[in-house]
């Protein structure tokens, strides 16, 4: 692509990047709203579902692992079809399992809706390839963190807005075993409003479709042999290596979404809309904290190239793991709200951070490895909620015990190396007195 931005003007809605950039955000933030709209709500759902401890971790589990599946799948779809489709069809399809979760009068039923509803955490890998392809290198970073982080405020939203919902429906009368199951519908008409949207608002590239490009000869087909641009992206170790590192950084914070708001209710003595509040406080940090991690990895690309941006990511990890540690040895509710942000601060960092780095590792299997790496992030929340789950280990020395994985791989990233011709082609676009960001 040859007419990439090089700058991005947030009250611009007319170019095609940046009408991508407002509407993958927005559509991450209602897919975050949907996927984790029952996180909240999990008290009321354990005491009418009569759920333990480890079938709570099990559907914790399910509704992350989908997404591991999906992501992989995924990637490989959008170097082929272009994200403009798969969003509409990930929309359209994933808003199906959020309206009908309400139908589960089973643990068995509750959780394979909760699988089902995992479909739509691969969003996050369709956005973070839409800008990726509509930006150029000298903020691109600034551009994937900003449209994730804000759609990851979905997830800090859900957390403040579903308890009061339900709270709303049961003033009008409604049971509380009732009003959880109401309150999906509203996000899963959203969500099929939002596909309609994407079909019709967005293009793939900044020159078109990718349908259009081919069939013009403005872009190479996909190659189909050989494992296509999966295997592509596969052979490189270091998309492996930030497939751990997102599964450190982004796995931690979706098991924080789903645990957060039952912790507090747990530890604390809160009531549910009190530890809903604490807990989305968590998620509202990505309004600004995950851009950070992109705004700080695009300039450290500046003067230190990709290897910058390494070290960036090396050093974010080991503020997120020392957090973490902290939290969890935490018996009080004021500091350990105040730890809880630094922690957020640190995970949401290092998650920008991360897909600073993305779009410089095979750029021509982009999608392969922007799936591998999403991927990873689920792949770490399964294995923390499998944690989670184990009868005999409380929720905060598993916290402990993820901090120093957390630590160990922040530790990783300091030994990465990058060859010269990656470094010249991740070199930032020269634009003189360039803002990264306009209003």
């Amino acid at each position: 692509m040859h007419h990439k931005a090089t700058r991005i003007t947030l009250g611009d809605f007319t170019t095609p990047p940046m009408r991508a950039f407002h509407m993958t955000w927005m559509a991450f933030f209602l897919c975050f709203f949907g996927w984790f709209g029952l996180a909240p709500l999990m008290a009321i759902i354990r005491d009418d579902l009569q759920l333990t401890k480890g079938q709570i971790g099990a559907t914790i589990m399910a509704s992350v692992a989908m997404p591991v599946l999906v992501r992989l799948i995924i990637g490989p779809l959008c170097d082929r079809y272009g994200a403009r489709r798969m969003y509409t069809w990930l929309l359209s399809l994933g808003a199906l399992p959020v309206i009908g979760v309400g139908l589960a009068t089973s643990y068995e039923a509750f959780l394979l809706f909760r699988l089902a509803i995992g479909m739509i955490g691969a969003s996050f890998v369709i956005t973070q390839y839409h800008t990726s392809v509509m930006f150029a290198p000298n903020c691109v970073g600034t551009a994937n963190a900003t449209v994730a982080g804000w759609g990851n405020l979905g997830g800090g939203v859900t957390q403040m807005v579903m308890p009061l919902l339900v709270a709303g429906l049961v003033h009008l009368g409604v049971t509380p075993f009732l009003g959880w199951r109401l309150a999906m519908v509203l996000p899963g008409i959203i969500l099929l409003l939002t596909a309609l949207a994407y079909a019709r608002m967005t293009q793939d590239t900044p020159e078109g479709n990718y349908a259009d490009l081919r069939a013009t000869g403005q872009l190479p087909a996909v190659p189909v042999k050989g494992g296509g641009t999966f295997l592509v992206a596969a052979k490189d170790f270091r998309v492996w290596l930030l497939c751990v590192v997102y599964a450190a950084c982004f796995g931690i914070e979706i098991t924080m979404h789903n645990i957060a708001a039952l912790y507090y209710h747990d530890r604390f003595g809160l009531d549910v809309t009190t530890a809903g509040l604490i807990a989305g406080s968590f998620g509202l940090m990505n309004l600004f904290a995950r851009a950070l991690g992109g705004m700080l990895s695009d300039r450290w690309a500046r003067r230190g190239g990709l290897h910058g941006r390494a070290m960036l990511l090396g050093g974010v990890l080991l503020l997120e793991g020392l957090a973490l540690l902290t939290f969890s040895r935490m018996t009080s509710l004021g500091p350990a709200i105040v730890v809880m942000l630094v922690f957020g601060l640190g995970v949401k960092m290092a998650s920008g951070a991360t897909y600073g780095l993305v779009p410089f590792l095979q750029p021509k299997a982009l999608g392969s490895v922007a799936g591998i790496v999403g991927a990873g992030g689920n792949a770490g929340a399964v294995a923390a909620g499998w944690l989670l789950s184990v009868e005999a280990l409380s929720t905060a020395d598993a916290f402990m015990i993820l901090s120093g994985l957390v630590l160990l791989t922040g530790v990783m990233m300091f030994a990465v190396r990058f060859a010269p011709q990656e470094q010249d082609a991740a070199a930032p676009v020269r634009v003189p007195e360039l803002e990264t960001i306009r209003s």
